[in-house]
């Protein structure tokens, strides 16, 4: 539906930073939980004045860590956002939460607020690997927060990660298989990477921390195709895993390149053909706020070349793939992809053609960005413009 809309609001606080993660996300000793609500109801009144007349088909509260968020703020946020625009019947209202008990206590108050799908931040079921990813709940908590989540919300998924330093085949086999009888309808499940500015990182780069081996780590991600798709959660996109009708309908609007609007310090949205960030960091964000009345700090419109690029790149995720001419036509060019380069990937079985659908093979998906650089032409970055 072409008045369909996703909305995104970033919760930027955290009890502590995690020496794997890269996203925008702060630790503060004390939160005026009013003063954010007010400051988040701003600037979602802001965008939702630049996007009159749409469809929310999906909300997403993202971090961070916002089940530190007052339920009474997250109820408001939905409220509000209601009142702007229209909501589907089915709107799909999604929280990240840490599995921690101080947390999962919130969880009733969650869901009468309006949340109805739970995202949860198990990262591992082994209390070495929890150690060693900086994680403050032990897989007994974790475990337990699962268990409080199921009974409160109607839909849940957790997340894990695996190809840890050390970690063999086996046990990742054992912590999968576990996992799967959880009983969860949706896993998403990373690849340990070290993202740059990250402790990790730093580790890494003194010589202190060495990742897996690669083709260890390429198993690990063949298997675990293998299991999820054997227990009826397949593999739709290529970290996320989900019983048909389970996935996440608020991911899919980004992978399936569709508009969604994006509050709070750091957030991204897509707006008009327009891309649009905030504000990282909370303060920058609240002058930003006061001065202007939102927290955007760049908004860069683009081209159809960019928008194409981005919608090829973020639809080859998907297991569903593709439709090379319906992103040429939507975007007006000549041609999206290098036909040549494709039909050498198709012939080496990295790519396959479903009807009119161009998607990953399992053996493409291990080497997609490869595979993206060799059928997209290369084009000139359209300029950014920056506000303040």
């Amino acid at each position: 539906m072409a008045g369909d809309l996703a909305l995104y609001l970033h919760w930027p606080f955290c009890v502590s930073k995690c020496p794997y993660c890269d996203f925008n996300s702060h630790v503060r000793e004390s939160i005026d939980q009013q003063a954010w609500r007010d400051a988040l109801l701003a600037d979602l009144a802001y965008e939702a004045g630049l996007l009159p007349g749409r469809r929310l088909t999906s909300i997403f509260f993202g971090g961070g860590t916002p089940s530190l968020m007052d339920p009474a703020t997250a109820g408001a946020l939905i409220e509000a956002a209601k009142s702007h625009w229209s909501a589907s019947d089915d709107v799909e209202i999604t929280l990240e939460a840490n599995p921690s008990s101080v947390e999962a206590a919130r969880f009733a108050d969650l869901a009468a607020a309006g949340i109805n799908r739970v995202s949860l931040g198990l990262q591992s079921l082994d209390d070495s690997a929890l150690r060693f990813l900086g994680r403050a709940h032990s897989a007994r908590e974790g475990l337990a927060a699962l268990d409080v989540a199921q009974r409160h919300f109607g839909r849940v998924s957790f997340d894990l990660i695996y190809a840890l330093p050390g970690q063999t085949i086996a046990e990742w086999q054992a912590m999968l298989d576990t996992a799967l009888a959880l009983g969860t309808g949706h896993l998403s499940l990373y690849q340990l990477t070290i993202e740059p500015g990250t402790r990790f990182a730093a580790l890494h780069a003194a010589g202190k921390l060495a990742p897996l081996d690669t083709d260890e780590a390429a198993d690990m991600f063949e298997l675990t195709g293998e299991v999820t798709a054997a227990a009826g959660l397949p593999l739709y996109e290529i970290s996320n895993h989900a019983r048909p009708g389970e996935e996440s309908r608020h991911n899919l609007t980004y992978w399936r390149y569709a508009d969604y609007a994006g509050v709070g310090p750091g957030a991204h949205g897509r707006r008009h053909g327009q891309r649009t960030v905030r504000h990282k960091k909370p303060e920058n964000f609240f002058s930003g706020l006061a001065r202007n009345g939102h927290g955007i700090v760049e908004e860069a419109p683009l081209s159809p070349i960019e928008s194409a690029d981005e919608a090829l790149v973020m639809g080859l995720r998907l297991a569903e793939g593709i439709d090379p001419e319906a992103i040429r036509s939507r975007f007006g060019l000549d041609r999206l992809i290098d036909d040549r380069a494709v039909a050498r990937l198709v012939a080496s079985g990295h790519l396959s053609w479903t009807g009119d659908r161009l998607h990953t093979t399992p053996a493409g998906r291990l080497l997609l960005d490869h595979i993206l650089g060799q059928i997209a032409d290369p084009h000139p970055p359209s300029a950014v413009i920056r506000s303040a």
